[in-house]
């Protein structure tokens, strides 16, 4: 008598989930007109790659200066450099004098696109260094802000203009 009962009431179970499931199969729905833009000219991806060459470089930037939100918005301008930003944060403090460009690998070409990229030439020693390689983060270059980050024109321009 009880397993006829239980059978019963999977039984019951059972046909409101097919009652349930039908109709939700045979909803209409609202209908969507879905128009897209004429493309007056037709561009190939060559095209593009060769007026705006992305260059593989992996770049970790790190604020060490305090500004808040300056590592995200020198990302920005990096990325419109074309350079790969793949982290931005804060470095372990805040009182990092100088912004430093620290390579990380033996990419030279990755830091000099850097260094070109913030007008600091490869023998400046205060903001370039090249003996602390670490190829476990992943990354060609990082970059830390330090306290100067204003003195660099093309930045502080990007950053003033984004505002």
């Amino acid at each position: 008598m009880t397993l006829n009962a239980a059978i019963g009431i999977v039984g019951v179970l059972l046909l409101g989930f097919i009652y349930s499931f039908s109709r939700n199969v045979t909803h209409t729905g609202v209908p969507i007109e879905v128009t897209f833009p004429k493309i007056d000219s037709r561009r190939l991806a060559a095209d593009v790659y060769q007026k705006n060459p992305i260059q593989n470089i992996k770049v970790e930037v790190l604020n060490g200066c305090g500004l808040k939100g300056i590592a995200a918005r020198t990302a920005e301008f990096l990325r419109e450099n074309h350079i790969d930003v793949v982290r931005s944060d804060n470095a372990d403090h805040h009182d990092y004098p100088n912004t430093v460009i620290i390579s990380r690998n033996e990419n030279v070409e990755s830091l000099r696109a850097v260094s070109k990229s913030f007008g600091v030439t490869m023998d400046d020693k205060t903001h370039i260094i090249t003996d602390d390689p670490d190829e476990s983060l992943g990354v060609d270059v990082t970059v830390i802000l330090g306290k100067d980050i204003t003195n660099f024109t093309a930045i502080s321009d990007f950053i003033s203009s984004v505002q």
